[in-house]
């Protein structure tokens, strides 16, 4: 059966979130008494949910220290980390057609949907979704397996009918997890090897990239 519906990764896929993730990420650690490192030594931090990222930046397992640590996140980045972020180019044109195509498109990240809202809406691309999905603040669904297990059954989609687009390993996993049709970006954070290692279906260099795979798939 054809594929009618495109689940879209944010941060990495749709927008360039560096600045507004990292300097979040050194504020909290600088605040927490940690030296932290540069802005492009963060870039793997981008993606993978921001739990995992501060264990391993801070190399504990403490549930007090990692709560600690994404408070102090949060609070900067739910006042000013959220808008350092621009939208990638050719985006805007690739959903328009995307959608004059006849498919059903949503959002599936593992950031908080409460920030998610506010950047769709920010870069008015709220029209052309059908749905955004985000995890919660206390990192129910932050697992892209997770989020992704809640799209289908709260849309009532056939995993065969849905594609995922991403930028991180974590988003083909999640996908193949449910035997869905995946396809990788490399304009994003994670690396064509990342992608390919993980069993992406495709790989778009750029966004306009991304149309012309999902009519081979369907």
């Amino acid at each position: 059966m054809p594929a009618n519906a495109i689940l879209f990764d944010l941060d990495g896929t749709l927008t360039d979130p560096k600045p507004g993730i990292t300097r979040c990420i050194q504020y909290a650690l600088s605040e927490l008494g940690h030296i932290a490192p540069e802005v492009d030594e963060l870039n793997w931090c981008i993606g993978p949910p921001i739990k995992d990222s501060f264990s391993q930046l801070l190399k504990t397992s403490d549930e007090t220290m990692l709560a600690q640590a994404i408070s102090l996140y949060r609070s900067r980045f739910s006042t000013i980390g959220l808008f350092e972020n621009t939208l990638y180019p050719q985006v805007l044109d690739t959903l328009q057609a995307i959608r004059c195509a006849g498919y059903q498109t949503f959002v599936a990240t593992s950031k908080p949907y409460i920030y998610t809202t506010r950047i769709i809406e920010h870069f008015g691309l709220s029209p052309l979704f059908d749905g955004v999905y985000g995890s919660e603040l206390d990192g129910v669904r932050s697992v892209k397996a997770d989020l992704i297990h809640y799209i289908l059954m709260t849309e009532k989609l056939l995993p065969e009918n849905a594609v995922m687009v991403g930028d991180r390993k974590h988003d083909i996993i999640g996908a193949k997890h449910h035997h869905i049709t995946t396809i990788g970006v490399t304009y994003g954070y994670g690396t064509e090897q990342e992608l390919q290692t993980h069993g992406a279906d495709f790989i778009a260099h750029s966004p306009d990239e991304i149309a012309k795979f999902l009519r081979h798939s369907s």
